[in-house]
């Protein structure tokens, strides 16, 4: 019998503040997060120098000790502090579950810290020696280097997933934690995504003429869904769910935020870049499908809206397709830019902390509707409602598609 999964914990930091205090805030004020990045100029032929990096977070005032941080980057070092946020929610952060093998790791990024890549190839391969590198190099910047330093952190036993699918690693790490618990293999799972802001992910975008270039009004862009977009901008973050079996939880009397319904990834099976509504639309359908719902019993769709331009088409219409319906529909990208390998838990998060308080995040710089979108219910200002079930899309580089569908706990 397949168990049911709830959320008994969260933690997570954006680019509006650590933290859902300032990250509510930052969304119900519709103020953006982000900013000019002087420090890019001398990046030659760079074309954006924007950015949105976490406001108020550095690791060099880390109250944890140098050798319970010396393996970490920034990107594990938030990933680290969302997690700690995440556990003392949950009222798990000194309990013996953490270390009992019943708790499991399931967390991703797109890679490890650019800067730890640096470091390693400035000297192996620019200077073709090993002078100057330091042994924990690698450790920074491996695939698995967030779910690696969570787990060594917090002494988990339980088992470990990376997820290191880009813009899809957050939401696929909450995917897999949530099949760990449903089919009894854990009780407990620490689930989500991290990445950090630096110059080699953005010209990754840059070279592919994906970013906005409105270097010098940062706050008007990016535009999920409008004609006057020009592309997305990558800014940094993290975010943690504490997902349990609900019978665990009862027992132990957790509070609990919401229940995952069920969720659905598949591949495009098409282009490396170009996104497929095809594939869209059947993640949205196999979500459904394994949540026992219907798409008129969706409330909002927390959507990927990167502000690029056939990207943005091409969900907008998927999504339409799915619902038959002008779904209320939003993208929180506006406020944070792309998180890329945390922007599907950072989503997750705020649907279900926002759904708590009972109102919808609206999109920010959304004026004027592109007509080649799908017809959508837009939201542009924040919505006082009383959502019930929420999907919350993202897709990545590969064709990797995602769609969790979250709901309001109910005793």
């Amino acid at each position: 019998m397949k168990r049911r999964v709830v959320v008994t914990g969260m933690g997570g930091m954006t680019p509006l503040g650590t933290g859902w205090e300032r990250t509510g805030a930052g969304l119900r004020e519709m103020r953006s997060g982000v900013v000019r990045m002087d420090g890019w100029d001398d990046i030659k032929d760079l074309k954006t120098k924007l950015g949105a990096p976490v406001p108020d977070y550095d690791e060099e005032e880390s109250p944890y000790s140098r050798k319970k941080t010396r393996t970490m980057g920034r990107v594990s070092f938030m990933a680290v502090r969302a997690t700690e946020m995440a556990l003392e929610d949950a009222g798990l952060l000194d309990s013996p579950v953490v270390s009992s093998g019943r708790l499991g790791v399931s967390y991703g990024s797109t890679y490890g810290s650019p800067p730890a890549y640096e470091e390693f190839f400035l000297h192996t391969v620019v200077h073709r020696n090993l002078e100057g590198v330091k042994a924990t190099a690698f450790i920074k910047f491996m695939s698995h280097t967030c779910a690696a330093n969570i787990a060594q952190f917090f002494g988990t036993k339980g088992r470990i997933i990376p997820t290191t699918c880009a813009c899809t690693a957050g939401a696929q790490g909450i995917g897999y934690a949530f099949e760990a618990i449903r089919d009894g293999y854990q009780d407990v799972m620490v689930a989500g995504g991290a990445d950090e802001q630096h110059y080699l992910s953005t010209a990754v975008f840059d070279l592919m003429f994906a970013t906005s270039r409105r270097n010098d009004e940062p706050q008007q862009t990016p535009r999920p869904f409008d004609t006057g977009r020009d592309g997305l901008v990558v800014g940094e973050g993290a975010a943690t769910l504490v997902l349990e079996d609900l019978e665990h939880a009862l027992a132990r009397g957790a509070r609990i935020h919401a229940e995952i319904l069920g969720w659905g990834t598949n591949c495009d099976g098409n282009h490396m870049v170009h996104p497929s509504g095809e594939g869209m639309e059947a993640v949205m359908r196999l979500a459904l499908s394994e949540a026992g719902l219907s798409p008129d019993q969706i409330d909002y769709v927390n959507m990927h809206g990167t502000a690029t331009e056939i990207g943005d088409i091409e969900e907008s219409q998927a999504t339409r397709r799915c619902f038959d319906r002008a779904v209320p529909a939003s993208s929180i990208k506006g406020y944070m830019g792309h998180t890329l390998g945390a922007c599907g838990a950072i989503e997750a998060w705020t649907c279900i902390a926002a759904m708590e308080e009972g109102w919808v995040p609206p999109n920010l710089n959304l004026e004027s509707p592109d007509p080649r979108c799908g017809e959508l219910d837009f939201v542009t200002s924040p919505r006082q409602c009383s959502p019930k079930r929420i999907m919350s899309n993202n897709f990545a580089f590969g064709g990797v598609n995602t769609s969790l569908i979250l709901g309001k706990w109910e005793s």
